[in-house]
């Protein structure tokens, strides 16, 4: 309600020290992701993998002959780094009017935690695509980490032709869910205790999954959606088969995923250059409320301090991320893909 002069010139207003975020939705792939954050160790992080069976041994006998060839059975997976920036812009006229005794907080800060979320934001949406996005700038995404090479050839520098161990299981649903196709699908990629890990899907394909559960089925757990998180308890998730199935916001549409997170995973090259003013800055953030962000990892994220133009008063700066996701084991993951139906 409206107050009178009589009340309105006797009390200051009180400013809540917190933003309430209403725009930024659930991000938990990227988020699982980006809290388990690695270093590239190079400037390029290479794996090397085993593609093929050596020579074969032989049952003998007496003087027979053993096999003498060398086997040639290994081949480097190679990554780059790919990088992304967002600015953060403010007039000096605002950072002014700010910094005075009233301030309740800091201008600059909560500008750069807040657009540093809109980055990551904007990661979980790459981390779903394929990587061929602002000329294959992009970071790579699940689209090109979980295919069969039907739709993206090459992984790691690898045809996936010439070595088809980097092929993942991709399997047209033909429009339904069930809990035989997700069988399958679990059965393909996993090898005694090589299991997945983690299923990754929307939330209309989280409530189809939920309608095929018989009510003594349909238990839904307390679990931390990666055992890296700290302090990330009460996410809400079903099960099968002993993994969680977590619907994300950014999850490509009519698909499942199962991934095997052992052999998944964000490095970051750190692009922080403390002799030119660079320096790392968090992700996380209490100043925020209302979103999932504040699991996110720092690592990789840099601020390149503020850079003052030329002829305003006016500062400029850009948070960046170097790294990519990355996967050295392929056949361990698999999905579902165009799920509408049970």
């Amino acid at each position: 309600m409206a107050f009178t002069n009589r009340v309105d010139t006797l009390t200051l207003d009180y400013l809540v020290p917190q933003v309430v975020d209403t725009v930024l939705r659930g991000n938990t792939f990227a988020t699982a992701m980006l809290a388990k954050t690695k270093k590239f160790r190079s400037s390029t992080m290479d794996f090397p993998l085993k593609y093929q069976k050596g020579v074969a041994g032989t049952s003998f006998a007496g003087f027979d002959l053993l096999p003498t060839s060398a086997s040639d059975t290994r081949v480097l997976m190679v990554y780059n780094p790919k990088f992304y920036a967002i600015n953060v812009a403010l007039p000096g006229t605002e950072i002014a009017a700010n910094n005075t005794m009233q301030k309740v907080m800091d201008l600059a800060t909560v500008e750069m935690r807040g657009r540093a979320q809109d980055m990551a934001d904007d990661i979980g949406t790459l981390l779903y695509a394929d990587g061929t996005g602002n000329g294959s700038k992009d970071f790579l995404g699940l689209a090109a980490v979980v295919d069969d090479g039907s739709a993206v050839s090459t992984i790691g520098g690898l045809s996936r032709t010439t070595y088809p161990t980097l092929a993942s299981t991709v399997t047209a649903s033909s429009g339904t869910i069930s809990l035989a196709k997700m069988r399958t699908l679990y059965n393909a990629i996993a090898d005694a205790t090589v299991i997945p890990t983690t299923s990754y899907t929307t939330y209309t394909v989280w409530q189809l999954y939920e309608s095929l559960l018989q009510p003594q089925e349909r238990i839904m757990k307390d679990v931390n959606i990666a055992t890296n998180f700290k302090g990330y308890t009460g996410f809400k998730t079903l099960e099968f088969a002993g993994l969680p199935v977590i619907p994300d916001r950014k999850c490509t549409s009519g698909v499942l995923f199962f991934l095997n997170e052992e052999f998944l995973d964000f490095y970051a090259l750190p692009t922080a250059i403390p002799q030119f003013g660079g320096e790392p800055v968090p992700v996380a953030s209490k100043l925020f409320v209302g979103n999932s962000y504040n699991e996110v990892g720092s690592l990789g994220f840099s601020w390149t301090g503020w850079i003052k133009s030329t002829n305003q008063f006016a500062f400029n700066s850009f948070i960046t991320l170097g790294g990519n996701l990355i996967t050295d084991n392929p056949r361990r993951h698999g999905k579902l893909t165009g799920i509408t139906s049970v």
